[in-house]
């Protein structure tokens, strides 16, 4: 499974809370993971404008509130997609069984349904969300 989406998350909530700009070396070692795997997901990151680095400054700033950054922006900008994809379907079912014939238009439908559910319910959450939920448990 992709854990880009989770890194992103994880890594934005360490930029959003830190007193001063972080480094790909410091983020990488919270997450537990390396350097070019977050400097690859920062890249992706900045970007859609969501993280923003300086001349002369050592490290990665927030540039949206994190109370106007929704899961959905953070999930597309990682996963380079619009709409959410969770499912994908077996590509070669047999058009001489009654189940292969009618399986693809079928389970299209239903995930495409339960997908757009997915996006509006990431749209919902924002990463200051996150955060708060992240603050009642300390």
């Amino acid at each position: 499974m992709d854990t880009r989406f989770s890194s992103a998350i994880h890594t934005l909530i360490l930029i959003s809370e830190s007193v001063r700009p972080l480094t790909s070396e410091e983020i990488a070692a919270s997450v537990g993971t390396n350097a070019s795997y977050i400097r690859r997901i920062i890249g992706l990151l900045k970007k859609k404008d969501i993280v923003e680095s300086r001349r002369g400054v050592s490290g990665f700033t927030l540039k949206p509130k994190a109370e106007a950054l929704t899961l959905l922006q953070i999930y597309q900008a990682v996963n380079e997609t619009e709409t959410p994809r969770i499912f994908d379907l077996h590509q070669n079912p047999s058009d001489e069984c009654i189940v292969g014939r009618h399986i693809k238009p079928v389970l299209t439908d239903m995930f495409t349904e339960i997908e757009d559910s997915f996006s509006r319910a990431l749209a919902e959450k924002t990463l200051a969300d996150c955060i708060s939920l992240m603050q009642k448990r300390l």
